[in-house]
């Protein structure tokens, strides 16, 4: 029986080097640092109404975004990556929605997950007080679509951000060239 198994390294943006005594790991430090910072994203959560109930959900053992590396949910915008804005937002929210983004330390990412948060939702025609979408007040890195979406959807935007931050140089928000 195997003690140490090999780990899954389809991911990891070097090669390992098999040596008799262990391994050793060769890589760019972009490519490292890119995979790090992807697979390390502490969200901030922003649920106001019933898509808080899916994210929720995405966080207990069914679906378990931890294995993502979204582990440690903040309470603090100061410790955090991402926020995930969840539900209606009203324009009395948005000053504080726009505080606690300016509050998160750069680099910075928005996930907008439901109808209500990515276009006003059904409240758009019949009341004045809704945002007709978040983009009006943070910029939106990835938008999840539904009323309210599945939990797998959540976790599908969360690996499509981390798509978005390993393409991106470490510093300068900007894509890598090819």
């Amino acid at each position: 029986m195997d003690v140490n198994p090999k780990p899954d390294l389809k991911n990891f943006p070097g090669e390992v080097h098999e040596t008799p005594g262990g391994g050793i790991i060769t890589s760019k430090l972009d490519d490292l640092i890119d995979w790090a910072r992807s697979n390390s994203l502490w969200p901030l959560v922003f649920g106001t109404s019933c898509c808080a109930i899916e994210m929720m959900s995405t966080a207990s053992a069914k679906y378990d975004w931890s294995r993502f590396g979204f582990e440690v949910a903040r309470a603090t915008p100061r410790q955090a990556d991402v926020i995930v804005c969840a539900g209606t937002i009203v324009y009395k929210m948005a000053p504080v929605l726009k505080r606690l983004y300016d509050q998160m330390a750069d680099p910075k990412y928005v996930i907008a997950m439901g109808a209500c948060t990515i276009s006003g939702g059904p409240f758009f025609y019949n009341t004045y007080s809704v945002v007709k979408g978040i983009d009006h007040i943070v910029p939106v890195d990835v938008y999840v679509p539904g009323c309210p979406p599945r939990p797998e959807a959540l976790i599908h935007a969360l690996l499509e951000l981390q798509n978005k931050i390993r393409t991106e140089t470490p510093m300068s928000g900007r894509k890598k060239s090819a």
